[in-house]
């Protein structure tokens, strides 16, 4: 091979990975536009209210790149779900364990930290995602995909609680005669959107309120006192 032809050939190399790499950010950005755009309508106009090629004209996107991006409604609100759950549609590509804020909850240097940690998540998590909730809890009666929606990130949570449950008795933090799967249930329930909404929306404690009394309420039922 000549010495041009060996440099174009490596130029071509070099521009096809480039161009591959303009091309998934180009892909990333037009997702994030759709998943956005979407969730956006969700929450103005409602499930059923809310519509595919609205969706995709306020994207700036044709109509069968949003089809192209999800399985129709109930695929671009578990998406949209997912992406309020992350705190954004990047994060949401990401594998759970590289999330910055359970990143802090891993790396804690003792249980009671790590349980304070995880609670300093939670309203962040319960005010981008509970809007979504309550959209797709009005929405689910009587559809199929919306049920099969709904039942999926009840299950994604609950595996959440169990490995969180199994993280602190690996530590040997748990309290005498609590099983991880008790353990589990504690922190599904202390966690869950209910008492988010009762205490900040109903009765207008500030997010710092909320996670310093949530990691508080969650040391006291989990872990053994020194």
């Amino acid at each position: 091979m000549s010495d041009s032809a060996s440099l174009n050939s490596g130029e071509g190399r070099r521009r096809r990975r480039y161009n591959a790499a303009g091309r998934r950010v180009q892909a990333v950005a037009t997702r994030t536009k759709i998943i956005e755009a979407a969730s956006r309508a969700f929450l103005d106009r409602g499930y059923s209210g809310a519509t595919i090629p609205q969706i995709a004209a306020d994207a700036g996107v044709a109509v069968e790149t949003v089809y192209r991006s999800a399985s129709g409604k109930a695929g671009l609100l578990a998406a949209a779900v997912q992406a309020a759950l992350a705190g954004g549609v990047e994060r949401a590509e990401q594998p759970i364990e590289q999330r910055a804020g359970l990143r802090r909850v891993i790396d804690a240097p003792d249980a009671r930290s790590a349980l304070h940690a995880y609670a300093a998540t939670q309203p962040g998590v319960w005010s981008r995602v509970g809007p979504l909730l309550r959209v797709l809890e009005s929405a689910s009666a009587g559809d199929p995909a919306l049920t099969d929606l709904r039942e999926s990130l009840d299950q994604q949570r609950l595996a959440g609680m169990r490995r969180f449950a199994d993280h602190l008795a690996g530590r040997q933090a748990l309290r005498a005669g609590l099983s991880v799967d008790r353990a589990a249930d504690v922190l599904w329930a202390l966690c869950g959107r209910a008492n988010y909404d009762a205490l900040v929306n109903d009765r207008g404690w500030t997010h710092d309120e909320f996670s310093q009394w949530l990691g508080q309420t969650l040391t006291a039922a989990l872990l053994h006192l020194d």
